[in-house]
């Protein structure tokens, strides 16, 4: 059986430590995997793990009910900023990969959706958004990365419409108020 992962969020991170040291205190021995699952949810106001796991799966199942927000890696959206300067243009290739294929959802943003551009076209607009002078190397990587399409001569190229991950949502955004401010 495939392991269900739920997200786990507590408005109040000091609240959730008082009711887990509570728990903790009033338990006479080494609570077990599924006491430990009760207690984290008790304390954000669940009656146990059960009570929690329904209400998530209840909440996917409905489709205009807004769903938990994914846990973003903060650390490595900074990272990755530093690639850009205050401009928002790429300074440099990134060597690590995880921080190159954030930058790629970065130039993916500023690609124009539901808009077919030429070769020429697709290079000016990543020309003007990076100073290593390679608009070649992230058209490839665009494309090898499944973020475009292009027709089979190269000369059309398309915005492949895809849901970011978390980490480039909030590069995409924080790259966004970086121009705007």
């Amino acid at each position: 059986m495939p392991k269900i992962e739920f997200p786990f969020a507590a408005k109040d991170l000091s609240a959730l430590a008082r009711s887990l040291n509570r728990a903790l205190k009033a338990c006479d021995h080494a609570p077990s995997h599924v006491q430990l699952l009760n207690m984290l949810v008790q304390s954000v106001g669940y009656k146990n793990f059960q009570h929690f796991r329904a209400q998530y799966q209840a909440q996917a199942q409905l489709a205009d009910a807004p769903r938990a927000p994914e846990p973003v890696d903060h650390l490595l959206v900074a990272r990755v900023a530093r690639h850009f300067d205050p401009a928002g243009s790429l300074t440099r290739w990134p060597g690590k990969a995880t921080h190159r294929r954030l930058c790629l959802w970065v130039f993916w943003s500023r690609i124009p959706a539901g808009r077919v551009l030429s070769e020429a076209q697709l290079n000016a607009l990543l020309a003007a958004h990076h100073h290593f002078g390679d608009h070649a190397l992230l058209r490839r990587e665009l494309f090898d990365g499944g973020l475009v399409t292009r027709t089979a001569d190269g000369r059309e190229y398309r915005r492949l419409e895809r849901r970011p991950p978390p980490e480039a949502v909030a590069l995409i955004r924080h790259m966004t108020a970086r121009l705007a401010g």
